[in-house]
């Protein structure tokens, strides 16, 4: 009732209203792009399905959150903020509605490709100026509220432009008539998008002083930010070997990622059948989210009992149980079951790894930590793709595959939970220099 009540006072702000209502929208066209771009790219009958083509076609995907993220705030703090989501969502239109065309008359070429990679990179920006509007519109306590309320929202609404892009899928006959239609209709949301941040004024959002200066030397801080950033977490102990256990566990996690891709495309469906790979594929993904909201509630009550270094290498020895599922048959049962295992282990160990690198890290640091931990985020399920290319089957299953990453998950446990420091250390030599 207490969310519920300050949701009611943060919509009676106008400014958050208008802020909101971009994000809700932009987010939803956002989904719609990624399930017909992921559509496109892995499960379109034009679509290579080799274990190389598809992990090519991952990393692209990701490459915006790991090469974009870190340095969108130099641009964000140079830039009217309102114009950013105007004009980026009007770029988007520009691009996506290229890709339609293209889709279209030529089917999948490498265009496709440089325009899907600029429409997430552009996406990024979006979303690093939507949170950095947000102080504008909301102040005092409820500020904490709109901050822990509206990314939730908007992935919510993410999942439901999803879910219409994917139903879309369903209706229209297979090919290129179905991915161009995805396609249009992300388009057409996208510039809804665009039209209601004209809504708000051109400098409500910020910021009041535009910084000025090299653009080379606001870019060559932020870089050396992150590397104070790792330079401190390694110092700091706890949290640096807490993310380098989570890198480790995305980058065997993005090889499990693409490997499912693979196996709901050519190994559980006709691979001549996209609706049916895709089908298949999403209710993998909606398993894993069912492990990930399990996990939730499990973190808060059993981790508890425990330190969370204990919590983490618990829930590596799930993820280590998970892939031995799949070892004996790759059927449908088994891969959902895996799936959701282990995004129970993904979303515990993401939870515990927060908290550690949230209470051990001084305040001066933890911007430029969480920054790097971002990027060591992102960067590990782009390793994973270029592993994944040369490993993985294009069937997407072999027992040695699954055997081997489970021994790489249940040797993460055993290290970390035996070897792994309990207490930060003071790290002053870091400050100091």
């Amino acid at each position: 009732m207490t969310v519920l009540a300050e949701l009611r006072a943060l919509l009676r702000l106008p400014g958050f209203r208008k802020l909101f209502a971009v994000r809700l929208v932009s987010q939803a066209s956002d989904g719609m792009f990624q399930v017909g771009l992921a559509n496109l790219l892995f499960f379109s009958p034009e679509s290579q399905g080799s274990a190389s083509a598809i992990a090519g076609a991952f990393a692209m995907m990701l490459a915006p959150f790991t090469i974009v993220g870190p340095f969108a705030g130099v641009f964000l703090d140079r830039w009217q903020r309102r114009q950013v989501l105007v004009f980026g969502n009007a770029v988007r239109v520009l691009l996506t509605g290229t890709m339609a065309v293209l889709m279209l008359t030529q089917g999948v070429t490498p265009a496709i490709y440089v325009l899907g990679l600029a429409s997430l990179s552009v996406n990024r920006f979006l979303l690093a100026g939507l949170s950095a509007g947000m102080p504008r519109v909301v102040q005092g306590e409820l500020l904490l509220t709109a901050n822990a309320l509206t990314p939730t929202l908007g992935a919510g609404a993410a999942f439901l432009g999803g879910g219409v892009s994917f139903l879309l899928s369903f209706l229209m006959p297979a090919g290129r008539i179905q991915d161009a239609t995805a396609l249009t209709c992300a388009c057409i949301v996208m510039g809804c998008a665009s039209l209601l941040g004209l809504r708000m004024s051109r400098t409500l959002l910020g910021p009041l002083r535009p910084a000025v200066g090299s653009v080379g030397n606001e870019i060559v801080v932020v870089a050396r930010g992150l590397v104070d950033g790792a330079r401190y977490l390694a110092a700091r102990r706890t949290p640096g070997q807490a993310l380098l256990v989570m890198a480790l566990h995305r980058f065997l996690y993005g090889v499990v990622f693409i490997a499912s891709i693979l196996m709901s495309r050519n190994l559980l469906s006709d691979p001549g059948d996209p609706t049916a790979g895709l089908g298949i594929f999403a209710l993998v993904i909606g398993a894993t989210g069912v492990g990930g909201a399990l996990a939730t509630v499990l973190t808060a009550v059993l981790a508890r009992r425990m330190t969370p270094q204990s919590w983490i290498a618990v829930m590596l020895l799930v993820a280590g149980v998970s892939q031995l599922v799949l070892v004996p048959e790759p059927g449908f049962v088994a891969v959902v079951t895996a799936a959701a295992l282990l995004g129970l282990a993904a979303q515990g160990t993401k939870i515990a790894v927060d908290t550690i690198v949230q209470r051990d890290s001084e305040d001066a640091y933890r911007g430029r930590a969480f920054a790097f931990y971002d990027v060591l985020y992102n960067a590990a399920f782009v390793g994973a793709a270029a592993l994944a290319a040369f490993l993985v089957p294009d069937a997407g299953w072999s027992p040695g595959l699954f055997v081997a990453l489970s021994l790489g998950y249940v040797a993460a446990a055993l290290l970390f939970g035996m070897g792994g420091a309990r207490t930060a250390t003071l790290a002053r030599q870091t400050q100091d220099g």
